[in-house]
């Protein structure tokens, strides 16, 4: 039976109501959600980027900003979750509200390439592990790794990712474990990790404290913000405070963020000669363990390259079928991007981790900033189901656009100022990322008054 969606936007929800009344029952359980979205946490660059704070800014600090960062994703996450689950909405669907249907293309491709981008990040760990255990060359591992992640997401998410995750789930938690008793065993015990501390504190003028340019510097992926609006948008409504507690919430960032910047700390200051890099700490890894420390980095990429395999070729089909009518198989869309995925590899994408997430921080911060605003300024009503077609919206809204746009020219902005002084760096890449989100939150919460017509993209009339 078709859906017909007719009324205006005053009345949104009614024009998406029989949208909403249809059952959930295709929609994947919670317990098959959860270690779908699980697989995300066991990313090595988590291990890394625990490790890399420590060192800077001292282990206390560097535990502070995790922890601030546990409850600000948390409570963000259980706004932006249950929205989803409630109107199955994915980011490509949200934007058009938001953005309109141009803009909204724009989020697509920006999503699209990030995730394609981690996936190679992610992927090129796993090639030079390969390496690092049996030699040869980094362009044979890499097509290995391809062809191997490839798989486990043809024929959809739904089939294979809570499957993969629930399987490798047991390897990455204890593997980790392992490696940190293993390493204390092996090298002894390090009490320097948990008291590290720099020379001199980061004073408020180089971009310090150091708990707080540890909390920016984890803004860098609040990537995950639309990672967790695509998974949502599977779960079904009656799980929906469970998902906001457990999937989505506090509890995944304390093992994300929390117990992965634990062992990498402990394993940088314990195994010698360990950088505080991803390449770093696989080499420690697998040096240490030999092939069952292959088994451990192996486990865990594969698991956080299901959700960018999945969602870089998801949203690059999105991109694809809005803006040049592209209708091809989802095998296809999955093959195209991991076509792309393999030929970046090639290149050396690990040495530009920290000035891409950079940049792509800045939109992705600006992005979460408006989406959640919008979500609260609205109080639950007005919510509109992913179920109402593209030709119900408008080319663009311009309360989204110009907040995007006004945050973005301010994050990038305060990129650059440790190219016009070195001694701004610091200021720079603490404040960037915060003011982006901040600036963006409010233009668009000052246009949400003055300028209501362009409170959502849907054209003023639907149906008529």
């Amino acid at each position: 039976m078709s859906i017909n969606l007719t009324g205006s936007n005053e009345d949104v929800e009614a024009t998406d109501a029989l949208a909403r009344e249809g059952s959930d029952d295709d929609q994947m359980s919670r317990g098959s959600l959860a270690m779908a979205w699980y697989g995300v946490a066991s990313a090595f660059f988590f291990v890394y980027i625990g490790a890399a704070m420590a060192i800077a800014y001292g282990t206390v600090d560097a535990l502070i900003g995790i922890a601030l960062s546990v409850v600000v994703y948390g409570v963000i996450n259980a706004v932006l979750s249950r929205y989803a689950i409630n109107n199955r909405t994915t980011v490509a669907a949200f934007s058009r509200t938001i953005l309109g249907n141009a803009g909204s293309a724009i989020a697509m491709i920006i999503f699209a390439l990030i995730a394609i981008y981690y996936a190679v990040f992610e992927g090129s760990l796993v090639a030079y592990a390969f390496m690092a255990a049996f030699g040869g060359e980094m362009w044979f591992w890499s097509l290995v790794v391809v062809v191997g992640t490839t798989p486990l997401i043809i024929g959809g998410v739904r089939r294979f990712l809570d499957k993969i995750n629930g399987i490798l789930l047991p390897i990455y938690f204890f593997g980790l474990i392992a490696a940190v008793v293993w390493a204390t065993v092996q090298y002894g015990y390090n009490p320097d990790w948990a008291t590290h501390a720099p020379e001199a504190s980061l004073p408020f003028a180089s971009g310090g404290p150091g708990w707080l340019a540890t909390f920016s510097g984890y803004m860098g992926v609040w990537i995950l913000m639309m990672y967790t609006m695509d998974y949502a948008a599977l779960g079904k409504r009656k799980d929906t405070r469970f998902h906001q507690v457990f999937t989505f919430g506090p509890f995944f960032y304390l093992v994300a963020f929390a117990f992965s910047a634990v062992v990498g700390i402990i394993l940088t200051f314990t195994i010698p000669g360990t950088e505080a890099s991803e390449t770093g700490i696989v080499g420690g890894v697998v040096n240490l363990m030999g092939f069952l420390g292959l088994i451990v980095v192996i486990a865990t990429q594969t698991r956080i390259n299901t959700a960018n395999y999945y969602l870089g070729a998801a949203n690059l089909r999105a991109f694809g079928e809005k803006v040049f009518r592209l209708r091809m198989p989802n095998l296809a869309w999955v093959l195209l991007s991991s076509l792309i995925i393999y030929l970046l590899m090639l290149l050396p994408v690990v040495q530009y981790i920290l000035i891409a997430l950079a940049w792509q921080g800045v939109l992705v911060t600006a992005w979460v900033a408006i989406a959640l605003t919008h979500v609260l300024m609205g109080r639950g009503r007005g919510q509109e189901h992913a179920g109402i077609g593209d030709e119900r919206y408008r080319a663009v809204n311009a309360n989204g656009l110009i907040a995007w746009a006004v945050a973005t020219v301010i994050g990038i902005g305060m990129l650059q100022f440790g190219a016009l002084n070195p001694e701004l760096a610091g200021i720079g890449s603490t404040w960037g990322p915060i003011l982006t989100a901040v600036s963006a939150a409010l233009v668009y919460a000052l246009l949400w008054k003055t300028n209501p017509t362009s409170r959502t993209g849907l054209i003023p009339v639907v149906g008529a």
